[in-house]
């Protein structure tokens, strides 16, 4: 997974994660990533530090930053919308969480079964039907490319503790 910093064309800053830089690439082609505060298709990446790695590739020289937990950094929001952000991201968390548990409700996990049943219903091997599980980033990718449609299940901080 790749996090990307990106901006609007109405100088709107925010950040999102994507498969691949190709993913991120054919999603901007299709107008499929917008800005979530004036829901422009209008972006670009912005400009980012890299991570730079310690000595004998231990880890971080300095500790990464923390994962981002808003939809947008608070100095692109306009003064006083502070807690406007807060209400929007409380907002997208709950819709998270609520696709997530739709899908698990209505879904079969097939655990980590999950690539050859993708591509057992995708050649008609077995009936469709909803199913979720666990696939590596290479198996995920190795679907995309079959023409396999797979998304990654929604996660949100609090599911990681």
């Amino acid at each position: 997974m790749i996090r990307y910093a990106l901006h609007c064309d109405h100088d709107h800053e925010f950040e999102s994660w994507f498969q691949s830089s190709s993913a991120y690439d054919s999603q901007v082609k299709r107008k499929l990533v917008t800005c979530p505060i004036c829901g422009s298709a209008k972006v670009d990446k912005a400009i980012m530090a890299p991570r730079i790695v310690g000595k004998k590739g231990r880890g971080p020289a300095t500790p990464p930053p923390e994962p981002a937990t808003t939809v947008a950094a608070p100095e692109a929001a306009p003064s006083g919308s502070t807690s406007l952000m807060m209400a929007q991201e409380r907002e997208l968390r709950s819709k998270l969480k609520e696709l997530r548990d739709h899908i698990v409700k209505n879904a079969d996990n097939v655990g980590e079964r999950f690539a050859n049943e993708a591509r057992a219903m995708h050649y008609g091997d077995k009936e469709h039907r909803p199913i979720y599980g666990e696939a590596s980033p290479d198996e995920a990718k190795s679907l995309i490319d079959e023409g396999i449609e797979v998304s990654p299940l929604p996660t949100l901080p609090e599911d990681r503790n």
